[in-house]
């Protein structure tokens, strides 16, 4: 009887030691997979930048009045390859997605630019990129809301406690992004 009674015990103690592994891996893997996630983001972002300077050098020559613009553009590429963390990548990245548009309204006024094929093939290429970093994102927030819930689930949390698991941040629209478009047509009089 006593045999059965140790048995028991430690059938008991084992199969509540693999459960609180199974948490341990699973919070594991799904950090693993944040980041994951992002470097796939960063993979993305820095073919962007690779094409942003082929489409600086194409529109050099052209707008000679938007050399700030393009200086702007140039400044903030740079700036991206030197900061590490999410939230220094996510501003410095809104801020070139709004001058990439700059870039691309002002070219409206150089037609010669507007017919140039790199700068076509270049402008496809950075919204094919845009998109992909779009899908890319989504898939993020995915990981890190799931991450954020399982730490603060019972028994998860329990885990998270002890490995000091705190909530990960969303990749987030800033205030500049949600703001209506102002868009005007002008018609010929």
């Amino acid at each position: 009887m006593v045999m059965v009674i140790i048995a028991f015990i430690v059938f008991v103690v084992v199969g509540i030691l693999l459960y609180f592994v199974s948490i341990y891996n699973g919070l594991i893997r799904l950090r693993k997979d944040i980041d994951k996630n992002w470097s796939n983001i960063d993979v993305l972002l820095k073919q962007r930048h690779d094409e942003i300077t082929k489409l600086v050098k194409v529109c050099e020559g052209y707008m000679k009045y938007e050399r700030e613009t393009l200086e702007k553009i140039v400044g903030l590429r740079t700036e991206f390859l030197k900061v590490d963390t999410v939230q220094e990548k996510e501003k410095i990245d809104t801020a070139i997605t709004g001058a990439l548009k700059t870039i691309f309204a002002v070219a409206e006024n150089y037609p010669e630019l507007k017919t140039n094929n790199n700068f076509i093939q270049l402008q496809g290429r950075i919204s094919e990129i845009e998109n992909m970093i779009a899908d890319r994102r989504e898939l993020y927030n995915d990981s890190v809301n799931i991450h954020n819930i399982r730490i603060h689930q019972i028994p998860d949390m329990v885990v998270a406690g002890m490995l000091n698991y705190q909530d990960k941040p969303l990749f987030e629209a800033t205030s500049e992004e949600r703001k209506d478009v102002d868009i005007k047509f002008e018609f010929p009089k």
